[in-house]
């Protein structure tokens, strides 16, 4: 590969173009932005970067950025003390922005942001240099999504219900067992009303066409938008959770993405909607079919996503309390990997014709990594065409062909690290960095003392 055609110096040739700077240095200019945040987004899914000028934007969108890669896995160590995605003498890394991702923050016009991809720089050793960086979750994402479309033809349409849990002044933060449930109850969304309104317009400020919401469990709600292209929804979703946190800072309340709170209690979920579009078919539907139903490569679909659901978990629901919200009995949390039509105890459900949703997806899931490894299991299915077998239903009985999900992150890896399908979604060393960040968040988990610990051992004993 020559310097001059490198993907690193396409990209900085679509940011030359001189339309798409124009446009953009006339919304900065309409809005009176003066600063602008150049913003990746690490493994574990937290928006990192850089505040630029905004009179630098013609060089930003030329040369980027550039940081040490240890932030990819939020400079967390190894037990020799070794840095995980870099070591301390490995070189920087170019933070490239995507102009068309350009917005303002509505709460502080004067600031813009960019989501960028990673570069090699172009004087990386060996044949590195502008090549995309491997640990790039956004930019994995994607490369995935691209090479999908070439083999097959196809583009993956997605939505999200992001579930988030307010502890707000006069809301409450937990449910009696044998009193009505807040679930629906139009009396906590007034008490939120200050939340999801500021949520809402933000939100529609920032692209998202905001389309409906409720709450669920005490404190906890649903907002949720439109869907899209992953790429586009995974975006989405990480301003969704930056607007969350703005929201709170403003009313002085605290917001949480902890997919289980609390024993007893509705877990935080973030359910993916998934169709499938060749040009603008949706392959998932018949148009001369009025009931619920899959077409034939709709059903080779679902058994990807089916066969691949288990060790995909590790990604959905990548924490240790995870798995609290898909043990805890009586939550609509999936415990097997099934299908069914309408069917909230199942882990895909078939709710609407044109679309599945994935109902394993926490509220912490890093939304590239979950997309691309669904884009890998979808491609399986219809590859290999994969028979999801029949709908679970109330007469259903017995095991599941696919078996039951993990219930335990350590369980959860182990499955991802046997299944080679998921980790070509991430490409090999996005799927080793995640199995070693992941393993160590599991050993210091089970170092740690916690107050279960305390209330079952703490006065036992001889």
């Amino acid at each position: 590969m020559s310097s001059a055609d490198t993907e690193l110096d396409r990209h900085r040739e679509a940011n030359a173009d001189t339309a798409v700077l124009a446009d953009v240095r006339a919304r900065i200019a309409d809005a009176g932005v003066e600063f602008v945040y150049c913003q990746v987004v690490t493994l574990t899914g937290r928006v990192v970067g850089k505040v630029v000028s905004a009179g630098h934007l013609a060089r930003v969108a030329e040369h980027g950025v550039r940081a040490h890669p240890g932030f990819i896995a939020d400079l967390q160590v190894d037990r020799g003390g070794g840095i995980l995605s870099g070591d301390a003498e490995r070189g920087e890394v170019v933070m490239l922005p995507d102009l068309d991702s350009f917005g303002v923050l509505p709460w502080d016009t004067r600031t813009g942001f960019l989501f960028c991809r990673m570069y090699e720089p172009a004087h990386a050793p060996g044949e590195t240099g502008g090549r995309p960086v491997p640990l790039d979750a956004r930019g994995n994402l994607r490369r995935v999504h691209e090479g999908f479309r070439d083999r097959t033809g196809l583009r993956m349409r997605t939505g999200c219900e992001p579930e988030v849990t307010w502890s707000v002044p006069g809301v409450a933060t937990s449910h009696r067992s044998g009193m009505a449930h807040p679930l629906l109850q139009i009396e906590q969304m007034e008490r939120l009303r200050p939340v999801y309104q500021k949520v809402i317009a933000y939100g529609r400020a920032l692209g998202l066409d905001m389309s409906e919401g409720n709450c669920e469990g005490p404190g906890q709600l649903e907002l949720n938008w439109m869907f899209d292209l992953a790429e586009h929804t995974a975006d989405r979703l990480m301003l969704h959770r930056q607007v969350c946190r703005q929201v709170a800072r403003e009313l002085g309340v605290t917001v949480s993405f902890m997919p289980k709170p609390a024993n007893g209690e509705l877990g935080n979920g973030c359910h993916h909607n998934v169709s499938l579009w060749e040009g603008e078919r949706n392959i998932l539907v018949d148009p001369a079919v009025a009931g619920l139903h899959l077409t034939p490569r709709g059903r080779h679909v679902l058994g990807g996503i089916l066969a691949h659901t288990a060790a995909s978990t590790a990604v959905f629901a990548p924490t240790v309390n995870s798995y609290k919200r898909l043990c805890d009995d009586g939550g609509f949390a999936p415990a097997r990997v099934d299908w069914g039509f309408d069917n909230k105890t199942c882990a895909v459900r078939l709710p609407d014709n044109g679309r599945l949703e994935i109902k394993t997806p926490d509220a912490m899931v890093n939304p590239y990594l979950s997309h691309a490894v669904l884009i890998a299991a979808i491609e399986d299915g219809l590859k290999n065409g994969i028979d999801p077998g029949p709908p679970r239903d109330r007469d259903t009985t017995g095991p599941t062909p696919f078996g039951a999900l993990p219930t335990t992150l350590k369980e959860a890896l182990d499955r991802f690290a046997d299944d080679p399908v998921p980790s070509r979604g991430l490409g090999a060393d996005l799927a080793h960095l995640f199995l070693r960040l992941k393993t160590l968040e599991w050993e210091r988990f089970c170092c740690a003392v916690t107050d279960w610990e305390h209330a079952m051992y703490g006065e036992e004993g001889c």
